[in-house]
């Protein structure tokens, strides 16, 4: 018989490249009806032009999901770790909700 845990349980693959991750210091989050999309961009300090390193695309309901499982690491994060400064100078990068303006 097994266990409830052992049942809800997934394997995931996680490869040497993506394992490495991508740095980002903008985000710029855009929707429609059926989808939410979140470009993850890199801006060099003092460089006129930033490039969209990670684009992802998600259903609103998943995107919600997402929402509370950030809030919620977030939430654990500042339990162990204090409080996350949010007032320094990175405060300053926009982060852009909506339909932006922008050109790719």
């Amino acid at each position: 018989m097994k266990k409830e845990n052992e049942e809800n349980q997934m394997n995931i693959e996680l490869s040497e490249e993506i394992a490495l991750g991508i740095y980002s210091n903008l985000s710029i989050i855009t929707h429609s009806p059926a989808e939410v999309v979140c470009d993850f961009i890199q801006v060099m300090p003092g460089m006129p032009k930033g490039k969209v390193r990670s684009r992802i695309l998600m259903t609103p309901a998943n995107a919600k999901r997402f929402l509370q499982a950030l809030s919620d690491n977030i939430s654990k994060y500042e339990q162990s770790f204090g409080k996350i400064d949010d007032s320094g100078p990175s405060h300053n990068s926009p982060i852009g909700y909506g339909t932006p303006n922008t050109m790719a």
